[in-house]
């Protein structure tokens, strides 16, 4: 697999080289695939509609940006 970075990206990994930057990217895909079976999991006994957890989304989004000023 191939990754297209930033060039800022770039500067810092060739910058770092003692790094194991494809071990970094192997973790990272896994945590974001393991949340991603988690909400396959829950959504899977879901009863909310597409449109109910769209509306429930839009609602925490507000919240959030609430909170921090935005």
């Amino acid at each position: 697999m191939t990754l297209a970075v930033p060039q800022d990206l770039k500067r810092v990994m060739d910058a770092h080289k003692e790094v194991k930057w494809s071990e970094i990217a192997r973790q990272a895909m896994w945590n974001h695939a393991r949340k991603l079976q988690i909400v396959e999991k829950i959504l899977s006994k879901s009863k909310l509609t597409e449109n109910e957890t769209i509306e429930i989304g839009r609602e925490i989004n507000k919240a959030v940006a609430k909170r921090h000023g935005l």
